[in-house]
This record gives C-alpha cells, sequence and structure tokens, in this order.
C-alpha cells in the first residue's frame, strides 16, 4: 500500500480544477523587459513597484558590503549575527518612517509570525479584515488567539464586533494596500475604532511601502497618522526591491519583539549584501521622489486605458490592477496566450482568492515606459475580446 497515495489524487485534482502552480523560471535581472522561460516578454507581474531589483546603486552597496563582510551571517541576530549594517538599517527606517523605533526580520512573514505571536494568547482576541493575507492568518494561528474575522475594509462592523467583546487584550489587523484587490484600508476609521474601544492596531504596509505617501513612506504617511498607529509591519523584499522585513513602533515595543520575538530569535539574520542593499534603497528614495511619481503615472496612464476598454478592475486604488476573470482555467488560459503575445502577467485563483473571482494580476512598475504600456494595452484589447471579457 502506498501511504503517500493521497498526495497524487490531490495534485491531480488541483490540475483537473486549474489550480496547479506552475511557476515560470525568469533568467535575467528584473527590469521591464525580462527573459523568462527562454523568451523576451513585458514583465506585468513582479511587485517590484520602484524599478529597485537591478538598481545600480543598490547593486554598488550590495557588492561592497561582500568585500567588507562576506557572504553571510552565520547566526541568528541574538548571539553573533547582529552586524552594525544591521542597526544602520533599523535606524534609517526609523527615521524614513517617523517612528521611534524598527526591528528588521529576515522576511515580512517572519514580522507578523513573531508580532502577533508575542503579543496575543489564548484569552485575548484578534479582529482581522477577512482579505488580510496569509502570513496574518497564520501568525493568528500560531498565537492562540481567538480571531474574529470583520467584514473587509468595514469600520461599522469592526465597532460592532469590539463592542461584543470586550475581554483580555484586543489586537485589530489590516493590510494598509490589499493585494489581491489594489484597495487601501481606510485607516483613520480604523483607528477611531481601535481608540474608542482602548485596542491595539497592527497595520501591515508590505504594497504601500514604497509606492504611498511622500517618498514611498507608505499608508501612515499618505493618511498623515505618524505616530498614532501602535504597529506597523512592512517588508523589503517589494517596493525596495531586495529581501527582508520589519517592524516599526514605539522603542517599548521594539525592544519587546526584540525579546519575545521567536521569528527573531530563531532565523539567521539577513545577508550583509541584502541589508546594505536595503540601506541604500533608503538613501534612493530620500533623495528623490521621481521613483514613486513615474509609478503613479504609469498607474494612472495604464489604468485609464484599461477602463477605457471595458476591463472589470475591481476595487483598485493602487499600481496593483486585478482584471476579473472568475474561472481559474480561462485565468490560467488567458495568461498562458498573454505570455504567447509577450507579457508576463500570472494569474491568481484560490485558494490565494475566493473560488469564482480568478484574475489576472497586473502590477505596474516605475520601470514601464509609456511605449510599453501602450503595447500591453493593445494586446489585452486583442485577448480581452478573445476571452469575452470585454
Amino acid at each position: 500500500m502506498d501511504k503517500f497515495s493521497f498526495l497524487d489524487e490531490e495534485l491531480a485534482r488541483l490540475d483537473s480544477d486549474g489550480l496547479l502552480v506552475n511557476p515560470r523560471t525568469v533568467e535575467g535581472p528584473l527590469e521591464a523587459w525580462v527573459q523568462i522561460d527562454g523568451k523576451n516578454v513585458l514583465n506585468m507581474s513582479t511587485n517590484n513597484y520602484l524599478g529597485f531589483a537591478n538598481h545600480p546603486q543598490l547593486k554598488q552597496a550590495a557588492q561592497r558590503a561582500i568585500d567588507e563582510y562576506g557572504v553571510g551571517p552565520a547566526a541568528v541576530r541574538t548571539l553573533a549575527g547582529t552586524n552594525r549594517l544591521h542597526l544602520e538599517l533599523e535606524k534609517r527606517l526609523a527615521k524614513f518612517k517617523c517612528a521611534e523605533a524598527t526591528l528588521s526580520f529576515p522576511s515580512g512573514c517572519a514580522c507578523n509570525l513573531a508580532v502577533i505571536s508575542s503579543l496575543m494568547g489564548e484569552t485575548d482576541t484578534i479582529f482581522s479584515d477577512e482579505l488580510n493575507h496569509a502570513s496574518i492568518i497564520d501568525g493568528c494561528r500560531l498565537s492562540r488567539a481567538k480571531t474574529v474575522r470583520y467584514r473587509h475594509c468595514d469600520p461599522a462592523a469592526l465597532d460592532s464586533q469590539l463592542h461584543e467583546r470586550r475581554s483580555g487584550r484586543r489586537l485589530i489587523i489590516t493590510d494598509g494596500v490589499f493585494s489581491m484587490d489594489g484597495d487601501i484600508a481606510p485607516l483613520p476609521e480604523i483607528l477611531e475604532v481601535a481608540e474608542r474601544h482602548d485596542a491595539m492596531l497592527l497595520v501591515d504596509d508590505a504594497h504601500g511601502e514604497g509606492v504611498l505617501g511622500s517618498h514611498g513612506r507608505g499608508i501612515i504617511d499618505h493618511f498623515q497618522l505618524q505616530g498614532k498607529v501602535d504597529i506597523e509591519v512592512g517588508t523589503l523584499s517589494k517596493a525596495f526591491g531586495v529581501v527582508g522585513g520589519y517592524v516599526a513602533g514605539s522603542e517599548r515595543l521594539i525592544e519587546y519583539f526584540r525579546q519575545k520575538g521567536r521569528f527573531f530569535m530563531f532565523s539567521s539574520a539577513v545577508t550583509p549584501a541584502d541589508t546594505a542593499a536595503c540601506i541604500a534603497a533608503v538613501d534612493v528614495l530620500e533623495s528623490s521622489d521621481a521613483p514613486v511619481k513615474t509609478l503613479w503615472n504609469n498607474t494612472r496612464y495604464l489604468k485609464e486605458k484599461m477602463r477605457g476598454l471595458g476591463f472589470d478592475m475591481g476595487k483598485s486604488q493602487t499600481p496593483i490592477i486585478p482584471l476579473l476573470i472568475g474561472d481559474a482555467k480561462k485565468a490560467v488560459q488567458m495568461s498562458q496566450r498573454l505570455f504567447d503575445e509577450g507579457i508576463f502577467a500570472a494569474p491568481i485563483a484560490f485558494p490565494v482568492v475566493p473560488r469564482g473571482t480568478a484574475r489576472i494580476r497586473v502590477m505596474i512598475s516605475a520601470n514601464h515606459s509609456i511605449s510599453d504600456l501602450d503595447f500591453a494595452v493593445e494586446v489585452f484589447r486583442r485577448l480581452g475580446q478573445e476571452f469575452g471579457l470585454l
């Protein structure tokens, strides 16, 4: 008897439902046009919002760090892995985010797992937006706190649920920008609810970092709420173009997470090269708002063209543009046809989004030129007609 026969059955089911994930292979640096699976295609499927993933200033910083410190830390931060570059990055991020302090992690996912599980326990309650992403969900599960999902971006529903649950610690968690729909959390209204109920508030700004606010400082700067949101989690692997994550807040909170955050305490430190590249990304953003402005000019241009064609882009308010299709198999087929025509845009289906809401997620970058976007519009027009979306 094959005790792993269930694996074949589940993989076959995923394939039949159009949900089997087959990642493509990138064969060069992430620019507007990139070599993928042997084909030169327009890249509209990464989080490289500002074009920093191949930025010369970041590459030079990484190369210098390798020459000075080597390729790896060979330890966790709490033992012998903390490099002066880690401390410099945390100091620079705190200044950039207008926060008292920050703590850097190997990833944004590790931030959520560490922060949520160290703050909350079995007698506590977490109030989480129903469309919060996977690392928030997993952090809630790990904490063993009671998790209450509130209606997406609905402060009134959140307020009602907080009225019903008054015991223990209470933590409200929301994404800043929702990665599958591109809409923005109503953070001022959520903050009002948190203050009215004396609840803690955590915002995960993974997709707002480098996108919203002055010089890409994120959703808190966008709404001018500096110093009012208790905890901000961010990533360095999207707009910053490198890898890693951080949590920002009061000095007291950051010291607590340094002592109690298991995914900080037991994860190897981020490499010197990556850390130096992140510092260089802060340098670039502090010195100029031009990459952020170019990103938004490109976003407005493409959205106007796509809206004019008649595509359903949902509630997007950001450079994340979901082209809603519905059927998962149809989304996979359209993604393949787009690739055939020279565009890399990934299909998104269950379990990442609810069943029946499959989509092609188009991601805009400051790297894109207007001619790139015009090329994309023409391909989308033809395939939109071919697939009956227009």
